[in-house]
């Protein structure tokens, strides 16, 4: 049955060109903006190198201050005294980094201006991502504690200030200090907003004081990650978190109270969405389909014009497969995946229009070392469009023409 389905939506789309291609049209562009958006997130947020272990990672980002008088400051404001006090000395996390955002800056060499982003970090940092590395290796937990003057550079960096040659055991020089080059890896997204960097030193080099006693960090701003053996940890380690939290000092004076949580990337969003440390995902989810799905609405009204016009052309096949018998519900199962199968080819084409564009995209240089993918999530996330697409903008048609008695429909539905 299915296959004389597919053979009559083919034939449908055949009978009239113009709304064949309208539909088409309508199909694809709605379907090719929630591709290049979900591609795009999906990037930004998803399980991409050297961010391969998300679903196990926690991150302590954000978080608010209350005073007495009920002010507050809220944002990415931690200090690394605040980190190393009550976040490392967690136990229940695998493992705990704490390291800086990237601060943009410029070096100049043998007449050359080059621009950089330098990130601080621990020894953990290199544990909990999974950087390819070109040459050499990482510092290790002496090197950090040590405050050695060694350091970590990406491949784009290693060109403009060394040229072609190994980078490995050179000497790079930055803000008077002179820097030994231990690994050159792969250059990463700035959408990978937490590890991203070009060059990666000791915490110790940063001109914040990792000990004095402040809750609010200076710039360019401090965060920490928290790898789990298994997401069946992530309770009590936020519960550990909380914990500690309880027995907080405020080295200030005028803070009374701490609001932040630890979370995964979607429940720090969720947060900032709503405004509250809670984090939960589930009416962040309904608010993000509720838009996808008022996007889609329009279009699929105009589609569900376009479908009953083809159906009153098909009238008299109606009558006559009412006459003969036909429910109403063979009838609009029939036309439910007819659309759907029309559908699914606009999903199709609009996918290939996807990949094209994205291929331009990611040779443009635009967003430099970012490669938009039309992975296997991006993939059935569109297929998963464009079925839900199909469904909205086929069920009205469907079941305004199942209800025709024979006689309007072998009149024409009038």
């Amino acid at each position: 049955m299915l296959k004389n389905y597919i053979k009559i939506a083919f034939k449908v789309m055949l009978r009239n060109k113009l709304f064949t291609f309208i539909s088409l049209f309508g199909i694809c562009f709605t379907l090719l903006f929630l591709i290049l958006i979900t591609a795009a997130v999906d990037y930004s947020f998803g399980p991409v190198a050297p961010e391969t272990k998300l679903d196990r990672t926690l991150s302590i980002t954000m978080g608010m201050l209350e005073t007495e008088s009920g002010s507050n400051s809220m944002g990415p404001l931690f200090s690394p005294w605040f980190f190393r006090k009550y976040v490392k000395t967690l136990t229940t996390p695998a493992k705990i980094s704490i390291s800086s955002y990237f601060n943009s800056d410029v070096i100049y060499h043998e007449d050359k201006k080059i621009k950089l982003g330098i990130k601080y970090t621990d020894a953990e940092f290199w544990e909990i991502c999974d950087f390819n590395f070109l040459e050499g290796k990482e510092y290790s937990a002496e090197e950090v504690a040590g405050t050695a003057a060694v350091a970590v550079i990406n491949q784009r960096l290693r060109n403009e200030y060394f040229g072609d040659k190994p980078a490995v055991g050179e000497i790079l020089e930055y803000n008077d200090k002179r820097f030994r080059v231990l690994g050159v890896v792969e250059n990463v997204s700035i959408l990978r907003i937490m590890p991203y960097a070009d060059l990666w030193v000791p915490l110790g080099h940063s001109d914040t004081d990792l000990d004095f006693p402040t809750l609010i960090g200076g710039f360019p701003g401090w965060y920490a990650w928290l790898l789990a053996e298994s997401t069946s940890d992530f309770p009590a380690i936020k519960a550990e978190f909380q914990q500690k939290l309880q027995h907080i000092e405020f080295p200030e004076g005028r803070f009374c109270k701490i609001l932040t949580n630890a979370t995964s990337y979607q429940e720090a969003l969720a947060r900032q969405f709503f405004r509250n440390e809670d984090g939960n995902i589930g009416p962040f989810m309904l608010v993000l389909l509720g838009l996808v799905a008022i996007f889609m609405l329009l279009p699929a009204v105009n589609l569900v014009n376009i479908n009953i016009s083809r159906i009153y052309e098909r009238a008299s096949e109606i009558g006559i497969r009412k006459a003969y018998g036909a429910s109403s519900i063979t009838l609009t199962g029939q036309f439910l995946v007819e659309n759907i199968i029309i559908t699914l080819i606009g999903g199709i084409l609009s996918i290939i229009l996807a990949a094209v564009i994205l291929n331009i995209f990611n040779h443009s240089g635009i967003l430099a070392d970012t490669i938009l993918t039309i992975n296997y999530r991006v993939f059935l996330t569109s297929l998963g469009f464009a079925v839900f697409f199909g469904i909205v903008s086929g069920v009205y048609p469907a079941y305004k023409m199942s209800r025709l008695l024979p006689v309007e429909a072998l009149e024409g539905g009038e």
